[in-house]
Parts: C-alpha cells; structure tokens; sequence
C-alpha cells in the first residue's frame, strides 16, 4: 500500500538540509568547525566554545536569526561564508535524493526547494550539489522574513506559489516544522527520520515518515 496518496497531489515543498541534503555538514559547521574557530580565537577550551554556540543557537532557535549568516558573522566577528567554504567537502546529496526528485518531475508534480536557509547557504550549496537542475524553484525564506515555524510564512508562500493546500505534500525532517505545515492546511506530509547520515534515526510524530525515498518511487505517479 502506498504511503501517500500521489494521484492526488500536484505540489511537493522541500526542505533542503536533512531533507535533500545530508545533515552531517550543517551539524559538523555549527557543533565542531566553528567552536573550534571560536576557541583558537578566545583562547578558550572546545568544550566550553560547544557549549556557548549552543546556548546561543538556543536563544534564537526557529527565528529568523538562527538560520542567518550575516547574525552569526556579527555574534562571533567571525566571516561564517568562508568558513563554510573551509568545510565544503562535507556538502553532499542524500544517496536517495536525485531519483525521487526526478521522479516527481517524471509525473509532473511541481517541485519546490523552501528552506530556511540564508542566501549564502542555499547558493553555496547549490554550487556544489547542482540541485537547481532537478528543481523547478529554490525559496529561501529570508526573503519572507519569517521561517517555515511561522504561519505568517505559510501564508505569503501560498500567495506566491498559488499552490493548492489539499493537493500539495510538504517534506522535512523536523517536527516543529512539520507540525506549522499541517496546522496550516497542508494536506500531506512526509518526516524525514535519517537527517545527519552519522547520526542515529529521529523520531517523528503524527507524520507519515520515511529514511528512503526510493520505496516511495514505485508508486509515485
């Protein structure tokens, strides 16, 4: 049996890391590469530099300022786009992603990429993956104002979009965010429980959930 009904959705939303790409860079960036910056430049231990960047992350988490660049260059008076480039390597596609993002397009679903993203991340990230090539449009939802925790963003996206909540399926790897999806209207959704290929699998609630999308590809159409 299908784990969702395709027949009946025409639109698919993407979240990008964790969902597209491989949490593993994102959380090696912001857990390891930059508290090790921050201690060669403060002098201070590692463990309290992981310490304090997650105490910081904790006082903005789903604001608009955790996921940009240009807060966290001027928190840390650190250029945080070059550091990402001093990682890049770690930026890779999920094994399953490029077939089933070609899949949809095979069956003429509109594929939207809506990330949280900054700017700076999302371009960095589509240079090395080439994902714009399999994807009909890339949000980043800097350009809202607000993140996909907000409805005020799932607002302005349904006015961009014009896309059709009942016919539309949302794809992420996070329960917050998920959760604002379907409280918005979104018919379908689909939990990514695999997000950081070195971490152990996530639980999600309340949400048909996945950790390969090619046992979904059979029964897309």
């Amino acid at each position: 049996m299908a784990l969702l009904p395709w027949h009946n959705i025409q639109t698919v939303l993407l979240d990008m890391d964790g969902t597209l790409l491989d949490l593993h860079f994102d959380n090696q960036f912001w857990l390891e590469h930059i508290p090790q910056k921050l201690a060669l430049k403060h002098g201070k231990s590692l463990q309290q530099c992981r310490q304090e960047m997650r105490d910081s992350c904790a006082k903005v988490q789903g604001q608009i300022q955790w996921y940009c660049l240009d807060y966290w260059a001027e928190q840390l008076d650190l250029d945080i786009v070059e550091a990402k480039h001093e990682i890049a390597h770690l930026i890779r596609l999920r094994p399953d992603t490029l077939p089933f993002l070609d899949a949809l397009r095979a069956n003429k679903k509109k594929v939207v990429l809506v990330t949280n993203a900054h700017p700076g991340s999302l371009s960095l990230k589509v240079e090395k993956t080439q994902l714009d090539e399999h994807i009909d449009e890339l949000i980043s939802t800097h350009q809202f104002g607000v993140t996909k925790e907000s409805q005020l963003l799932w607002q302005q996206l349904q006015v961009h979009l014009n896309f059709d909540p009942a016919k539309t399926l949302f794809v992420d790897d996070s329960q917050v965010i998920l959760d604002a999806a379907k409280e918005y209207g979104i018919a379908y959704t689909l939990g990514i429980t695999n997000p950081d290929s070195k971490m152990p699998e996530n639980k999600l609630h309340g949400h048909v959930t996945t950790n390969d999308y090619l046992r979904l590809l059979d029964d897309i159409i």
